[in-house]
């Protein structure tokens, strides 16, 4: 319909307005996907910075992103001959991130600090525990050590 096609009401000439424009094929997708691609980097970035807060205060980061089937480590380190097992978790506000480390996640972080602990057996008679590292943007992050225990 060309604009000299429309009533001076703007309306076209059977006087209903046109149908609102549909997603092509795919539209929903390609947002899915550059949605999680912004998380993705958005997490990067979170892991950097809290990798970064650990070595600032002496730590020496093992591995990051550590991955097996049982689930992810975000960062293994060590310090003064302790092994911990660090999940970084990044949202708008600290009480947000600290409620985001469920009984589930935690069980998965164990799982694979159990896998890390078979390929790396120099590591298993260290003392360890699993720290959470909170990243707000804006502020510094906060380390809260021992957040959990395999125990629970």
């Amino acid at each position: 319909m060309s604009p000299n096609d429309r009533s001076p009401s703007g309306r076209n000439p059977s006087g209903r307005n046109p149908p609102p424009p549909y997603p092509r094929a795919g539209e929903g997708r390609e947002a899915d996907d550059a949605q999680r691609r912004i998380a993705f980097r958005f997490g990067l970035s979170a892991e950097s910075r809290a990798a970064a807060l650990l070595i600032a205060k002496g730590y020496r980061i093992l591995a990051r992103r550590f991955r097996t089937p049982l689930g992810e480590i975000d960062i293994v380190a060590r310090r003064s001959g302790v092994l911990v097992f660090v999940e970084v978790k990044a949202r708008d506000s600290f009480d947000i991130a600290a409620e985001a480390i469920g009984k589930r996640q935690q069980s998965r972080i164990i799982s694979a600090a159990q896998l890390w602990l078979a390929g790396h057996p120099e590591d298993a008679m260290r003392d360890m525990r699993f720290d959470v590292v909170l990243v707000v943007p804006g502020r510094v992050p906060r380390h809260l050590q021992a957040a959990f225990d395999a125990s629970t």
